[in-house]
């Protein structure tokens, strides 16, 4: 994991957002009918819409995010899904801790 990309993928202010989206995800997002939010993820298109921003913008974050190890994605059919990834998280608070 390398430290630069990911506080490089934390300094924007939507992609902040989106990892604190998926914190709580049920709090954060309609319901989904073919996926559940702790062993699947939540719907791109479902975090598109809930940033405003357009598909492409939303994929470029995310794919940024998933780079740092921050999030994780699950293909299920057409729909790809995006949840927290818990390790990842883990060893930035590990970096924060011990590098800074």
């Amino acid at each position: 994991m390398d430290q630069v990309e990911i506080f490089k993928a934390l300094s924007n202010k939507t992609r902040l957002q989106i990892l604190g989206w998926l914190k709580e995800p049920e709090l954060n997002f309609p319901e989904q009918p073919n996926a559940d939010f702790e062993n699947v993820g939540v719907c791109v298109g479902q975090i598109q819409i809930k940033s405003g921003l357009s598909q492409s913008t939303i994929s470029e974050y995310l794919s940024i995010l998933q780079r740092a190890e921050l999030i994780s994605s699950t293909r299920v059919g057409q729909w790809t899904y995006y949840k927290r990834n818990k390790e990842g998280l883990e060893k930035l608070s590990e970096i924060i801790h011990k590098a800074l």
